[in-house]
């Protein structure tokens, strides 16, 4: 175990190495500059800035520099936040991202498999298809409208819960709802296709041969042999939940991580950007090494080596 643990995470290296390799040029190669703005400064002026930062020497030489600055944790000063380190941003971002992300990955497994299971339960019954109706509307909803549907009912009409920012205690009941919904529609729709497919076992009809009752052939022997599909996505949808919360934290007004990237990518802020797209591959890269752990205890017919 130790070993492939081992080998994922030195894998990851060029894995982290190509990523950031991309993002540095492709960020130069898209029309315009950090310091471009309405006001036209003085030539002298913009000349010193892009001394003061780097932007004057070449672009595999800035590359470089940046790869060494990262070597010794140093990942520089943000262009749009004068004078803050981007890891001091990123430290005090991150973990409002990961607290919902977390939130909504919980509330899409504690709710998206217990539906699944019971849509392929009672299978072609008004159960069935109130469930399916509500995965599908889940997928294909954007998070937006959903966000303002949200924000519309439970915020203003009702006044239960408040309609934006990170203050109070009841600030992460619609972002979670929100985020957490599209995952939990795919968690659901997943579980019950895998779940049907148990369900036409030759063990299961022995199961019931036995007399045992529907509550135990469900959850003890059909659910533990339909996770695998589950746990399957449940890797790249918690990373996604991290990584791609953008527009539920726009919206919300969060002070997360994601706010700040499309801030930074807006207004060009290259150490920012490079920051926490890196930040960022490293979740993915986590959240895959989790899953595949997680395959040996589901099954242990799984080998983590070959």
């Amino acid at each position: 175990m130790a070993i492939f643990v081992l080998r994922r995470l030195l894998s990851a290296i060029p894995t982290l190495l190509l990523l950031a390799t991309l993002t540095f040029f492709l960020l130069r190669l898209a029309p315009g500059g950090p310091f471009d703005g309405d006001r036209a400064w003085p030539p002298e002026i913009m000349a010193n800035i892009q001394a003061r930062y780097g932007l004057d020497q070449p672009l595999p030489a800035q590359f470089a520099r940046w790869l060494g600055d990262v070597s010794r944790g140093d990942l520089r000063e943000s262009f749009q936040y004068i004078g803050r380190p981007v890891s001091e941003i990123i430290s005090e971002s991150l973990p409002v991202s990961l607290m919902l992300g977390s939130w909504a990955m919980l509330f899409a497994v504690a709710l998206g498999i217990p539906l699944g299971c019971l849509a392929a339960w009672k299978r072609n019954t008004w159960l069935d298809h109130s469930a399916m109706f509500l995965a599908i509307a889940g997928v294909s909803l954007p998070s937006y409208l959903v966000a303002s549907v949200l924000i519309l009912v439970f915020a203003l009409w009702l006044g239960w819960v408040p309609p934006a920012l990170w203050e109070e205690p009841g600030s992460a009941i619609l972002p979670v709802l929100t985020l957490g919904s599209r995952p939990l529609a795919i968690i659901a729709r997943l579980t019950r296709a895998s779940m049907l497919e148990a369900l036409s076992g030759d063990y299961i009809r022995t199961a019931y041969g036995k007399g045992l009752p529907d509550s135990r052939v469900i959850f003890k022997h059909a659910l533990k042999n339909s996770v695998i599909p589950v746990i399957t996505v449940i890797g790249p949808l918690a990373a996604n939940l991290v990584t791609g919360s953008f527009l539920v934290e726009i919206v919300f007004q969060l002070p997360g991580m994601g706010k700040h990237f499309v801030q930074a990518v807006l207004n060009r802020d290259y150490p920012l950007v490079m920051g926490v797209t890196l930040v960022y591959g490293v979740i993915l890269i986590l959240s895959n090494l989790l899953v595949d752990l997680t395959y040996a205890w589901a099954d242990p017919r799984i080998r983590l080596e070959s």
